[in-house]
């Protein structure tokens, strides 16, 4: 196998790991369909902490999947990754489950 494939199957494991926990696919996929938001709109609709949501942007970031962009005082988080929005895509198709 080539190293340059292997390297490529390497990024899409650790993006698939990245996006493995629930609440991980849940704001990726929130993301995705707005576009962006900030973590105040996650944690209600994840009812989950600010603490916890924070750790699991944290590895979505580490992955490289989202980026925040500060506005004021808050962060605007949003998808960067395009192998994560077509894989998104494949997930929910527009208009099923939303």
């Amino acid at each position: 196998m080539e190293d340059h494939y292997k390297e490529e199957l390497a990024r899409d494991a650790d993006m698939l790991k990245a996006l493995g926990h629930p609440a991980r696919l849940c704001i990726a996929r929130r993301l995705w369909q707005e576009g962006g938001c900030n973590v105040s709109h996650m944690q209600s609709c994840l009812k989950a902490p600010q603490p916890t949501i924070s750790q699991h942007l944290s590895k979505l970031r580490a992955a490289g999947i989202i980026e925040g962009e500060r506005d004021g005082v808050e962060i605007r988080y949003h998808l960067k990754d395009e192998r994560a929005k077509r894989l998104l895509a494949c997930l929910f198709p527009k208009g099923e489950n939303e």
